[in-house]
């Protein structure tokens, strides 16, 4: 990996923190369980095998060869999974200008996208280390439900991806599907080199071996000779008291930032002293509110990191790990994500699986105001004023992010008129990622919600709910688990969605 960038001159590899990340490297490199501590060191004993992926993972590429050429008279792909299932072979594709069908929500209208008109010439890749994610085990019974509405068989339709030994390993083997075992000693965040990240990318015919011999070449560099990754980690360490955002601008990896925002928010945001990485538009935009900048690509940015694809995925792994333990945290666990996750199952059984009427505070157009404020502008403004002294804002869009794409410009709008560091997260893929950083982190954030009307819905085989329910007992779960802490917290339902965007972005922009 090549780096420049004016931070380079504040590097001291003489202080203290750079002796840490020096002590630690080669402890990473031999898989050394207690490089984060005692208290982690029993999680980081079965989540280390990353380390070894870039060589490891070649011998499954036979057997990936062998499951392409089964599935190769499918012409489309859908991709079910969350978090580090589908963040990393969706920067796969669109760094390849492949196609594939991410399918990561659980709203009804994005749904439709995913099943499509073609469901003959569709495969569906489900990937979940147990099955027991709600978001996979829905969307899995939903296309099987689908597959056989149309008459066709769901075996010759689907293909798993999930730990050896897993219930759901065990259950779909049972029943006669296809399956591809990962390495079970592998977190989801640091998967995109496993079975997880290229069996899609392959049925796609994405160069997963090429991805690989650069993720070795980048690991035997960086073992050899430590200079570069350990001046990156200092730097995020040392530069960036909290918020580190990243731009794919003019880079050859777009999506890149998404990925790292999960790798990062999630395995650092913890203890209350964790880094919040923002993914932003460019340089420009991603300097707003003082947040520590790196680029892939170009000059402006206080850091740029340029490498193959391959060489970035394991490099952000590596610097992750030394980031814990520079910080003295556990970046293989996320004990608040099940917060979110017990909160929307409270929401379902509480509402009788059916979403009750809720009452705004007050309607502003085709926009219901849940919070204060007399009006959807005046309910923005106070909602920036609330913000602390050196926090954030966060948006969550439980909404359609093909159609409804177009709510994403809230962010820069936002970080502007606020002059705070402004992350966007599409829901509920939000909450395996930046989801943990917001409760587990500094306890300085400020978060937006907005909800949407669904025009159609979908039942889900086996559940008593459907997926618009599910939609919206996550939205309520989380907002639940963000009001117990008492942040500043608004939520936009859009009873029209095109025509409530609209008006939410009018409204920012007059602020």
């Amino acid at each position: 990996m090549k780096i420049s960038g004016p931070s380079l001159a504040t590097i001291d590899r003489e202080s203290e923190i750079y002796r840490k990340l020096r002590e630690a490297h080669p402890r990473i490199a031999k898989k050394d369980a207690s490089t984060w501590g005692t208290k982690a060191s029993t999680e980081a004993a079965i989540r280390l095998n990353w380390v070894d992926l870039p060589e490891a993972s070649l011998s499954l590429l036979p057997q990936i060869t062998e499951i392409a050429k089964k599935f190769a008279s499918h012409t489309r792909v859908v991709l079910c999974g969350m978090g580090g299932s589908s963040l990393g072979p969706e920067v796969i594709a669109l760094t390849y200008k492949k196609d594939i069908f991410i399918f990561d929500s659980t709203d009804p209208n994005y749904a439709r996208h995913a099943i499509g008109t073609d469901l003959a010439h569709t495969l569906v890749v489900v990937s979940s280390k147990s099955g027991s994610t709600i978001e996979t085990s829905s969307q899995r019974a939903l296309f099987e439900g689908q597959f056989r509405a149309a008459g066709l068989n769901p075996l010759d339709h689907m293909l798993f991806v999930t730990d050896p030994g897993s219930p759901l390993d065990k259950e779909v083997r049972a029943s006669g599907y296809s399956v591809i075992n990962a390495d079970p000693n592998v977190g989801g965040r640091f998967s995109v080199l496993s079975a997880f990240g290229l069996v899609p990318s392959a049925l796609i015919g994405a160069p997963i071996k090429e991805i690989l011999d650069d993720a070795s070449a980048e690991k035997k560099a960086f073992l050899q000779d430590d200079q570069v990754i350990l001046d990156v980690a200092y730097l995020l360490v040392t530069q960036a008291e909290q918020y580190i955002a990243f731009t794919d601008a003019g880079s050859h990896v777009p999506g890149l930032s998404d990925w790292i925002e999960q790798l990062i928010a999630e395995s650092t945001g913890k203890d209350s002293i964790g880094r919040l990485p923002i993914a932003t538009e460019d340089v420009t935009r991603a300097r707003v509110g003082g947040a520590f900048t790196v680029s892939y690509a170009g000059s402006g940015a206080d850091l740029t990191v340029e490498g193959p694809l391959g060489a970035h995925f394991i490099f952000w792994e590596w610097v992750t790990a030394l980031i814990g333990a520079a910080l003295k945290i556990d970046p293989f666990n996320q004990p608040n994500v099940t917060e979110a996750k017990e909160q929307t199952a409270a929401a379902l059984t509480e509402w009788n699986n059916v979403v009750p009427v809720l009452t705004p505070a007050c309607t502003d157009k085709s926009v219901e105001i849940f919070g204060d404020g007399q009006s959807l502008k005046d309910a923005l403004a106070t909602f920036i004023e609330d913000v602390k002294d050196g926090g954030y804002i966060a948006i969550m869009a439980y909404l359609d992010r093909r159609d409804d794409v177009k709510i994403a410009e809230l962010r820069a709008i936002l970080a502007e008129k606020s002059a705070r560091p402004t992350s966007f997260g599409w829901a509920p893929r939000f909450l395996h990622s930046t989801g943990q950083f917001h409760k587990g982190g500094q306890k300085n954030g400020s978060f937006l919600q907005i909800t949407g009307e669904t025009s159609i819905d979908y039942t889900i085989p086996g559940r008593d709910f459907s997926l618009r329910t599910l939609l919206f007992a996550q939205a309520i779960g989380d907002n639940r688990a963000l009001a117990t802490r008492k942040y500043p917290l608004l939520r936009l339902h859009l009873q029209n969605r095109k025509a409530g965007i609209d008006e939410i972005l009018a409204a920012a922009r007059s602020l």
